[in-house]
């Protein structure tokens, strides 16, 4: 992870802020280094860094937030079913539209039309 996303997080609250050396530089802990790691796997997950922010406080809270990311997965799951069934009609109508290139093939296109693959 970059040192621009490091800070990134730390700048919207992912992260605390962490101690500094004498010389400046910023000391990161273990815990630190956990919790980006769950950034990452929560992110590999398709999660948002504001879906992962409610994570982080639920368990910062002291409450365990594994009910609430079963839930975040599960409406991923369903977003993504949502999409594939779209993305299947689209894809048949574009199946529909080059059989029809196919059939036109070589064949001039009316007068007054664009393109007859494409006419109603």
């Amino acid at each position: 992870m970059s040192t621009a996303t490091v800070r990134y997080y730390e700048e919207i609250g992912l992260i605390d802020p962490p101690p500094r050396t004498t010389s400046g530089y910023r000391d990161y802990g273990e815990d630190t280094s956990s919790t980006l790691g769950f950034i990452r796997a929560a992110q590999s997950a398709g999660l948002s860094l504001e879906e992962i922010r409610t994570i982080l406080e639920i368990s910062k809270d002291g409450a365990a937030p594994c009910g609430h990311v079963a839930e975040l997965i599960d409406t991923k799951v369903e977003t993504i079913a949502a999409r594939i069934a779209a993305l299947e009609v689209a894809k048949t109508e574009l199946e529909e539209l080059s059989a029809r290139a196919r059939a036109l093939a070589g064949t001039p296109c009316p007068d007054g039309s664009i393109c007859h693959i494409l006419a109603p």
